[in-house]
């Protein structure tokens, strides 16, 4: 592979990685678990088990990534967190 290719390649890359956004779910002291689990399945699109391992590992790690994609994707999505008294941002 030339160096040019190389190159090329790798601008590729970082380009693909750059168009993909995430919410992360920050841990609070107000919603319980099944207010999360809930707004996760919801919100998210997440099965029962992915939003219950979501809302643990939220609350002992403080936060967690809950959903990867586009910023059109995930706007109206972190939206609906926030109305349901969640907190969470794109990053």
């Amino acid at each position: 592979m030339s160096t040019k290719e190389k190159i090329s390649e790798e601008l590729l890359l970082e380009e693909e990685v750059r168009t993909q956004n995430e919410i992360v779910l920050y841990n609070d002291d107000v919603n319980t678990f099944d207010h999360v689990i809930e707004t996760l399945i919801h919100a998210c699109d997440h099965s029962l088990e992915q939003a219950e391992q979501c809302s643990i590992i939220v609350h002992y790690n403080g936060k967690c990534t809950v959903k990867t994609g586009s910023f059109d994707d995930l706007k109206p999505r972190c939206s609906m967190l926030l109305e349901a008294g969640l907190s969470a941002e794109i990053i």
